[in-house]
């Protein structure tokens, strides 16, 4: 049974070729911004150009060189910038590590007090500088969300926050940017979207039954176009599917009223943290060994996944499930990603040791949609062979 929800997302969606021209009337007259973008690929693309041209009538302040995985340490220089500036709009401009660093700028501007704790201590915020964001790279969803994940430099740590505060008043979606990206963004944004949908379908069943057909869309869709995309990147249908996919997959929609699991994230954004491997690297890698580990507890969806997803009808149920394991992990080598541990870092003991010492210390000792990821069902998804 679907358990009783709330579903908002106030975040005005503006897809399509040509909008990031139209930014300028979303955005309250006499705003002074703080555009925020990534290291610059921006200024190559032609980007940048037709936002600072969108936004000739504006006062502007830029703050660019957010990172991949951004970190405390940067963001905390545009937040002294915007203090000193009076800030009082936010745009940004980038993929989803600087829409996610742009929702922690937006909530530390006003805070009172350390603003780490905002991350650390999950410390309530008073109000948030609004924003809007032109999405540059199709991936996290966070363009339509009010989550962000924040690395800290110092100790080599990801933490979450989430704020309804943080939801982006408008996102400007151009499918025309994923012509400029190259195919290792491609794959890494197709395969981020992938399990972000997963996460919160390969639970158990709850008779949802929109739900489970929206996620199957979600996933058939990026299935079918993320191919495509992947070996040509002027498909401009499949850029409109996958980009509209990677949205849809965490706005709060196929989540709303039902369980979610979101221990290979976890996982996930350790290995992140430790060896800067990209995030949906990450995910590719734990994803189908928690199944694997996993596959009693999850195998009706995991069925269900393979029939309705893979078209796998024969077999008993858990062969299904197994198949449609395998068949993600393709999937994931079909846009040469790879999912092994030993394809990115050699030291999986002392890896494994830290995550555990890590969960063990902030009580994430029980993860899953059932409690049922220990440090024991950790230390198998660490020692299944590559």
């Amino acid at each position: 049974m679907i358990n009783n929800f709330e579903f908002y997302n106030p975040t005005k969606l503006i897809f399509g070729n040509g909008q990031i021209t139209n930014i300028a009337k979303y955005i309250p007259a006499n705003s002074k911004v703080l555009i925020t973008y990534g290291m610059g690929s921006i200024k190559k693309n032609g980007i940048y150009d037709e936002v600072i041209s969108a936004l000739n009538h504006f006062n502007v302040v830029e703050f660019g060189g957010i990172e991949a995985n951004p970190t405390y340490q940067t963001l905390m220089r545009a937040v002294i910038l915007a203090r000193k500036t009076n800030i009082d709009y936010i745009l940004a401009v980038g993929g989803g590590s600087v829409i996610d660093g742009t929702k922690f700028i937006s909530a530390a501007i006003n805070f009172d007090g350390d603003e780490w704790n905002i991350l650390s201590k999950n410390s309530k915020i008073q109000s948030a500088v609004p924003f809007g964001s032109v999405l540059t790279l199709p991936a996290t969803g966070s363009e339509m969300n009010s989550g962000a994940v924040i690395s800290n430099s110092d100790n080599n740590e990801k933490r979450v926050f989430a704020n309804p505060l943080c939801y982006p008043k408008f996102s400007v979606l151009e499918p025309k940017v994923i012509l400029s990206l190259p195919k290792t963004q491609i794959a890494n944004g197709i395969a981020d979207a992938f399990v972000h949908t997963l996460e919160q379908y390969i639970t158990y069943p709850v008779k949802a039954d929109l739900h489970d057909k929206i996620s199957e869309g979600i996933l058939t869709t990026l299935i079918d176009n993320g191919r495509v995309l992947y070996n040509n990147s002027s498909d401009e249908d499949a850029a409109h599917n996958v980009m509209f996919s990677a949205t849809m997959a965490l706005n709060g929609l196929i989540s709303a009223g039902v369980p979610s699991d979101w221990a290979t994230h976890m996982i996930g954004h350790e290995l992140t943290a430790m060896h800067k491997i990209d995030h949906a690297k990450t995910l590719a890698i734990i994803l189908p060994k928690l199944y694997r580990s996993l596959i009693e507890s999850k195998k009706e969806k995991l069925a269900q996944y393979g029939k309705n997803v893979w078209n796998i009808t024969k077999g008993t149920e858990l062969e299904i499930a197994e198949e449609a394991i395998n068949a993600t992990e393709k999937f994931f080598n079909d846009i040469e990603i790879k999912t092994n541990f030993s394809d990115y870092f050699d030291n999986k003991k002392q890896t494994l040791d830290i995550i555990i010492e890590r969960f063990k210390n902030r009580k994430w000792t029980k993860l899953g949609e059932k409690g049922m990821v220990t440090p024991e069902i950790i230390s198998d998804i660490f020692n299944e062979n590559d």
